[in-house]
């Protein structure tokens, strides 16, 4: 009779593909309008704080960002850029969410050296204004920060808060330069090119951040911004 046959040897079990780590959500806010936006650049100047509808739109941001929480990921942390104006725009927004304003010296505006507090319709006539406008990677406020310094910052700043809150969604209150170098660094565009980004005063823009790259969810949205889960 023919000699039994060996079984065949039972497969190994597959083992379940690791679940990637969850995307940070970031909603960055601008801070509302003061008696001065624009019309001046105020930059790190003390002193600047919201005009009374600055205050009505940091609260309807509140309102706003506290109706998301029902259907996506709890806001865990409100953090600020240290300036008065952000400050003012997120206390609304914690009081709304429960939560405390945690100060974020990496959020702040950027330092414009001798340009600050200088009339915007005065700067657009110097001839430094384009380079601010189409050359921005080689610019620097006289006496004060590099537009690369500043993309730098945001970014390390961006990082570090990742790190700290991993598959969380954060709130960040800061100023349009800061913001829009954060689309761009999301976007993987030039520095060159930021400029073409528009940041309004109480507009929340959201960028989910995971390890294989981030993804921009909504940029400059004053109304509904539906579910904010990446795909």
């Amino acid at each position: 009779s023919a000699a039994p046959q060996p079984s065949a040897a039972p497969r190994p079990a597959r083992k379940p593909r690791p679940k990637a780590p969850p995307s940070t959500v970031i909603l960055f806010v601008r801070h509302g309008s003061t008696p001065t936006t624009g019309k001046v650049l105020p930059g790190r100047a003390p002193g600047l704080h919201l005009a009374e509808g600055g205050r009505a739109d940091a609260e309807a941001v509140g309102e706003r960002l506290a109706a998301l929480t029902v259907t996506s990921p709890k806001v865990t942390a409100v953090y600020a850029s240290p300036l008065e104006r952000a400050q003012e725009t997120a206390a609304p927004i914690a009081a709304r969410l429960g939560l405390p304003v945690i100060t974020e010296e990496g959020l702040i505006e950027m330092d414009f050296g001798e340009w600050t507090g200088a009339e915007l319709k005065a700067l657009r006539k110097l001839p430094e204004w384009n380079a601010v406008q189409r050359y921005p990677s080689g610019f620097q406020f006289p006496g004060g920060e590099a537009f690369a310094a500043m993309r730098a910052r945001m970014a390390a700043t961006v990082a570090v808060l990742c790190r700290r809150h991993p598959g969380q969604t954060i709130v960040c209150v800061s100023h349009a330069d800061p913001i829009k170098t954060a689309v761009s660094d999301a976007l993987g565009t030039h520095l060159d090119l930021f400029q073409r980004i528009d940041i309004s005063t109480c507009s929340i823009t959201a960028i989910a951040y995971s390890p294989g790259g981030p993804a921009v969810l909504a940029v400059n949205t004053t109304h509904g911004i539906g579910g904010l889960r990446p795909e």
